[in-house]
């Protein structure tokens, strides 16, 4: 049997809004643990 390789055509603005919504993921995590770390607070105002 032949390994057949399929190429994937991905559209290039998907890849940078991806990039870009996981960057803004990374900022809610830092702030989150900032948040924990100064106040001890795991959801900000609630508790």
């Amino acid at each position: 049997m032949k390994n057949k390789i399929q190429h994937r055509n991905i559209d290039p603005q998907k890849i940078s809004e991806e990039s870009l919504n996981g960057r803004f993921a990374l900022l809610g995590v830092m702030a989150l643990v900032e948040a924990y770390i100064s106040k001890g607070q795991i959801i900000p105002g609630i508790v």
